[in-house]
């Protein structure tokens, strides 16, 4: 059909559509309406998909048609369509919104991503909101990333995305030359039709399936996480000097004579924040030194713009995917023991309280005396190693204070009501194919608090100031918990015989953490840690400084990382501009016209990194007990649901024993007192009950681990 033809067909219906009489009908309906053979009805077919993809027309639920004005009077809402492997799907709406349910049926054809217009239907009494996608807005998925599966002339991608419920195919001269059980990118080229499934060509093939670090490499691309640094930006990067210049230390304050150590893991290569303490009359001086990243990276630079676009350093199992090319983050802005670097410092003043009596932000030189590890500092302060107390013995005083001043800045912000979530982390080591070897919890120890506790009182600390001052700025915020989520935790807990009080209608953090005090050290403190964190609200960057609720602090921000965060870095900016008196109206209003934007993206930035770490995790995990099937363990259940129950192990691995599993008798999810309840036997597994299993199943395509009860 000519473009001329298609666009007077296109009136013509609109005609239709429009006219007083219409009523709402389908495609067969309509062909019957205007007397169109059944030979010519595909061109019919056409047009109606074209006045619904421009927006002029709705498709109903029911397949009928409608202009878009008139279907305007139902109730619209926007959101992201988060898909189903079986096909149905969700619109989250945003923060604090009860998402959408989409049936199979009603999705039109969004794919996993897609921002996209609902009509509600009616909710019934009881019922979750339920809608009908009815406009396609925004695209947000325009590459597949999965394994090739190759037919004789063409081919289809399987998408590693389990969300993603349609292959997408591959014309034979698109495929680059990909062949069987290769991981490949594919570009969408067309979203198809009603008839017809959508399909793209290869852009990128990743290696085979099975290959070291292809699996891990396919969750990154997957997500859209850059890998690769712009030709530009690496050029940008070249030129960046690797030692300091002499007008480097112009308008500096020169404290390299000052005592100050790093602090960090041990394959940790981008250090960025040191510490310095002394102690006299009563006051503590403890200096927070950063490295300026901001005298390196200038804003709207190539290598800014694609700091912006990553957002954030990505913490892997295998690999770290870096915010700034090595050359800086390793290099220049690393802050290596014995070698001259630039900082920005801010350096408090502290009573025998906890109090920040005094502080100033300084541009610095620095020179760090040590670089230290947690593990080697917790063994000074609690002298179990006399090797390494002898060789790092003339710091050992120095560690010493550091741990009575980060026991008051703990305590004081204990009583405020912060709240310390303690549960365990994992720790997975790997060999070189990239095959895990063990799961394990990651150790905590006290020398990780206190660096803890210096970097938050930081932030606080340049959060309050530039909040008076009125400046434009992004702040680190945390809002206050879903009042029917903490009810139900509430709920849980009193059915776990665990007795809480809570003051109001709202809960505050103080008794949040009061009901974590209540199970430390017990069998059940990971658990309700967890059940605790899930009814929080996600922290985000935002240019309000509405507070946060988890540290129960009025202010706070990101100061402390600019090499791995870019809120971080933007910071920097704002504070070198007010130090130098930089900071008049023009640049105010510079700063409030891009704040939004930044937020925004390094907010989604952020969760994309942890959906990164969080599905690399679960698929080492997974690959780990594919090696020990059959084998038991003993675990505690962290999880009820209606089809079964999930159990977590002491190693942090955890699986589901499905509802089907268990024992000849019928069983009933009780979701208020968060268990499956025996109908014939009466007997209950619920959150928190030690359970023995074995391992029978493990899907490393949707990265599950299947036990049973034994």
């Amino acid at each position: 059909m000519k473009k001329r033809q298609l666009l007077r067909r296109k009136k013509i219906m609109m005609d239709v559509l429009s006219n007083a009489a219409y009523r709402p009908m389908r495609l067969r309906e309509l062909a019957a309406l205007l007397d169109i053979p059944r030979p010519r009805r595909k061109e019919l077919y056409r047009v109606m998909d074209e006045l619904v993809s421009d927006g002029s027309a709705v498709r109903n639920s029911d397949g009928t048609y409608v202009r878009a004005e008139a279907a305007a009077r139902a109730l619209y809402i926007e959101g992201t369509f988060i898909g189903n492997p079986r096909g149905f799907g969700f619109v989250d709406v945003g923060e604090g919104e009860e998402d959408i349910f989409i049936p199979e049926e009603k999705t039109g054809r969004a794919m996993d991503r897609d921002r996209v217009r609902v009509a509600l239907d009616e909710k019934g009494s009881g019922r979750r909101r339920e809608g009908t996608v009815v406009k396609i807005l925004e695209h947000g998925c325009r590459e597949i990333v999965g394994t090739y599966q190759k037919s004789r002339h063409y081919g289809f991608v399987l998408p590693d995305n389990p969300r993603l419920s349609q292959d997408l195919f591959i014309p034979g001269n698109d495929s680059m030359g990909a062949v069987n059980g290769d991981k490949v990118v594919a570009i969408i080229s067309s979203y198809g039709s009603r008839r017809r499934g959508p399909e793209g060509k290869v852009k990128e093939i990743l290696g085979h399936s099975g290959d070291p670090g292809t699996d891990v490499l396919s969750i990154v691309k997957g997500l859209g996480i850059p890998t690769e640094f712009p030709d530009k930006v690496a050029r940008q990067a070249a030129r960046v000097s690797e030692e300091l210049i002499p007008g480097d230390f112009q308008g500096r304050k020169d404290i390299r004579d000052w005592t100050m150590v790093t602090i960090d893991g041990e394959d940790s290569k981008d250090l960025d924040d040191a510490v310095s303490l002394t102690w006299e009359e009563g006051i503590f001086h403890l200096g927070v030194h950063i490295a300026d990243v901001a005298n390196y990276v200038q804003g709207g630079s190539a290598m800014d713009r694609e700091a912006l676009r990553r957002g954030t350093s990505v913490y892997l199992v295998d690999r770290v995917i870096p915010m700034l090319p090595k050359r800086l983050s390793n290099g220049i802005c690393s802050l290596n023991a014995g070698e001259d670097r630039l900082a920005l410092s801010c350096l408090m003043d502290v009573d025998m309280e906890g109090n920040v009596i005094s502080h100033e932000i300084a541009e610095t030189v620095i020179r760090v005396d040590r670089r230290m590890t947690y593990t080697d500092v917790q063994k000074i302060l609690d002298g179990s190693d006399l090797e390494v107390c002898r060789e790092h013995e003339d710091l050992q005083p120095l560690f010493i204070q550091m741990e009575r001043l980060s026991a008051i800045i703990r305590r004081k912000r204990r009583e405020r009501g912060s709240i310390d979530f303690n549960f365990p982390e994992s720790k997975i080591a790997i060999d070189e194919e990239g095959r895990p070897l063990s799961v394990e919890v990651y150790p905590h120890n006290r020398a990780m608090e206190l660096i803890e506790d210096f970097m938050i009182l930081a932030n606080e600390t340049v959060a309050e100031e530039f909040y008076e001052d009125l400046i434009p700025f992004l702040y680190r915020t945390h809002g206050d918990p879903d009042p029917e989520k903490i009810e139900e935790l509430l709920t849980l807990l009193h059915s776990q015989g665990i007795a809480v009080q809570k003051a109001g209608q709202k809960i505050s953090p103080l008794e949040i953490q009061k009901i974590l005090e209540k199970v430390k050290g017990g069998s059940k403190e990971a658990l309700v840690s967890r059940l605790a964190l899930r009814a929080m609200q996600q922290a985000r960057y935002t240019v309000e400084c509405s507070g946060h609720f988890g540290l129960a602090s009025s202010h706070y921000c990101h100061f402390t990382s600019p090499i791995r965060r870019y809120p971080d870095l933007q910071i920097h900016r704002i504070i070198k501009d007010k130090l130098r008196g930089r900071m008049g109206l023009e640049k105010e209003e510079m700063y409030a016209s891009i704040l939004d934007e930044v937020a925004a993206l390094s907010s989604a930035a952020e969760r994309r990194a942890e959906e990164a770490e969080r599905e690399v995790e679960k698929l080492k995990k997974a690959e780990y007990m594919q090696e020990h099937i059959g084998e038991t363990y003993e675990g505690i259940i962290s999880g009820v649901t209606g089809w079964g129950l999930y159990v977590e192990l002491p190693s942090t691995i955890e699986g589901l024993v499905h509802i089907s599993t268990l024992d000849d008798d019928y069983y009933v999810y009780d979701a208020d007192n968060g268990c499956l309840a025996g109908e014939a036997s009466g007997r209950r597994y619920a959150l928190g009950d030690t359970v023995a299993i074995r391992v029978v199943d493990v899907d490393l395509y949707q990265r599950n681990i299947d036990f049973v009860i034994e």
